[in-house]
């Protein structure tokens, strides 16, 4: 079936991606929900951990120690840090993980201050998904309430991603 969506490469860059983005909503009229930013979103995302935490107290009768998230714009990590800290509080270690080569969200938690990709980064990596990187709204929740971030090497993502699909 068609559904008359149109697809539009750009180049391999947030900005080319936010300047095509903005190029459509002028051109067309179209509404643009940020994909991480909007509050909506975040909030959205914040229900896969509700439903985590009610299973694992049904299934388990326990509560989550802790909980890896990746991070890429931060929304599914803000939605669900909050959401993680409002049922569990401080009880439940909230760590983030990205890939080594994407480590913008590392660095400004470190850094205390929200960074960007270095100029010179590629965006090189198996994790496309991650490839955005943590903006406005979701850096405060980032900074504020995660307990630390990870970086993984691709090859560490390509083994974890071929042990799940054994």
């Amino acid at each position: 079936a068609s559904y008359g969506a149109t697809i539009v490469e750009v180049a391999n860059t947030n900005e080319a991606r936010e300047d095509e983005a903005d190029r459509i909503v002028e051109t067309t009229g179209a509404v643009f929900i940020h994909p991480s930013e909007d509050p909506r979103v975040i909030a959205g995302q914040g229900t896969t951990s509700i439903e985590l935490v009610e299973q694992v107290r049904e299934l388990a009768s326990k509560e989550l120690d802790a909980v890896i998230i990746p991070v890429g714009g931060g929304g599914l990590a803000s939605g669900n840090t909050i959401a993680l800290r409002g049922l569990l509080g401080d009880k439940v270690k909230i760590i983030l993980a990205e890939p080594s080569t994407l480590d913008d969200a590392k660095r400004s938690f470190t850094e205390g201050k929200l960074l960007k990709h270095n100029p010179d980064n590629t965006l090189d990596s198996v994790a496309d998904g991650l490839k955005t990187t943590l903006g406005p709204n979701t850096w405060p929740i980032v900074r504020d309430l995660v307990d630390d971030i990870y970086t993984v090497s691709e090859e560490e993502i390509l083994k974890a991603t071929k042990l799940v699909r054994e």
